[in-house]
């Protein structure tokens, strides 16, 4: 009984999280070695973000290049989250566009599912198929079955259209479990991470 109602909040709350309104028409330009960052370029900033060697940020940013390819940017942030069966996460930090656009960005959301966890990271998100950085103040659902672990760094993938975002976290905390969860950008800090 318990089982089958964590199931069906699990799948409402995942539908709700698919329900975004894509910005397609922000994806539209063709990424080149002009707008993108090179494996290296990425490997280095992430490295000094996390205060790592290049080296050891470049193996988790080598399963992502090889995965997705060049990314057009990046956000260095902080993010606080927890949980117990239903969670949630806090950030903020800075996108920076390879074409010199930034923005200051804000991103919370819930999640719900078999975990418990309290954490608190440094987050470098590559970003995928965004032009305008306008666009990225949106909802975007976790992959399922997107998660992995290397070098010390978590990555998995969020996506809503075809913006892809793949963010890389270390940090301190414990958990364990799994969830179904979005993250929503916006430009304020939000106290509901709906």
């Amino acid at each position: 009984m318990i089982k089958s109602l964590v199931v069906a909040i699990a799948a409402a709350f995942a539908l709700t999280a698919c329900a975004t309104t894509p910005r397609d028409a922000a994806s539209k330009a063709p990424q080149t070695a002009e707008n993108t960052y090179s494996q290296d370029e990425i490997a280095k900033a992430a490295g000094d973000f996390f205060g790592t060697t290049s080296e050891a940020a470049g193996q988790a940013v080598a399963r992502v290049f090889k995965e997705q390819g060049r990314p057009v940017g990046y956000i260095r942030g902080e993010e606080a989250s927890g949980a117990f069966g239903i969670g949630v996460r806090y950030g903020k930090g800075a996108l920076q566009l390879r074409n010199g656009a930034t923005r200051d960005v804000y991103w919370q959301g819930p999640s719900i599912g078999f975990e418990t966890q309290a954490n608190a990271s440094k987050v470098f998100i590559l970003v995928y198929n965004l032009e305008d950085p306008d666009a990225i103040f949106q909802r975007f659902p976790g992959v399922s079955g997107s998660a992995y672990f290397v070098a010390g760094v978590g990555v998995n993938y969020q996506q809503a259209g075809s913006i892809v975002l793949a963010p890389m976290r270390a940090g301190i905390g414990l958990g364990a479990g799994v969830n179904v969860n979005y993250i929503s950008f916006t430009r304020d800090r939000q106290v509901l991470p709906l």
